[in-house]
């Protein structure tokens, strides 16, 4: 059985789905005014949503789960491991993956992340240093990259 409740971010309403015992998909949402679920794990996760939003956290340790190819779960794991405030190119989890020609398949595979902010796809730009693709919208990638810069140590 899936779950399902919504934050309220700066940024827009966040959905937030999953089972009893992992957080299956965090993605942006117009759908806000649904009924929302209460579990333990959808709890703990908006708990923690907030507290980054509010600068106070800047790891996620609640059970999440991907769902992918081995190749996605290997470049989800990847970006998952980009340090909170920091950046890296696509080119550089292609490269950190073992498969540097792989850049624009990592590039898809990012596109196709469902827990955003989470497994920080935000935190991975062009090669040239840009900001390159977001699904929640470039402008939304741009305030969090913000939001992690003004609360880096």
């Amino acid at each position: 059985m899936t779950y399902t409740t919504y934050y309220e971010s700066p940024i827009g309403s966040l959905e937030i789905k999953g089972t009893e015992e992992a957080i299956t998909s965090i993605l942006f949402s117009e759908n806000c005014n649904a009924v929302k679920d209460d579990t333990p794990i959808l709890r703990e996760c908006y708990n923690q949503i907030d507290e980054y939003f509010k600068g106070l956290r800047k790891e996620f340790t609640f059970k999440y789960m991907t769902n992918g190819t081995a190749f996605q779960n290997k470049v989800w794991a990847e970006l998952a491991r980009v340090p909170y405030g920091e950046t890296v190119s696509y080119k550089e989890i292609a490269t950190s993956i073992e498969n540097a020609k792989a850049i624009r398949a990592v590039g898809a595979t990012n596109g196709r992340n469902r827990l955003m902010i989470v497994i920080p796809c935000h935190r991975i730009i062009g090669s040239n240093g840009g900001l390159t693709g977001y699904a929640g919208g470039l402008w939304r990638k741009e305030w969090l990259l913000q939001h992690e810069g003004s609360f880096r140590e």
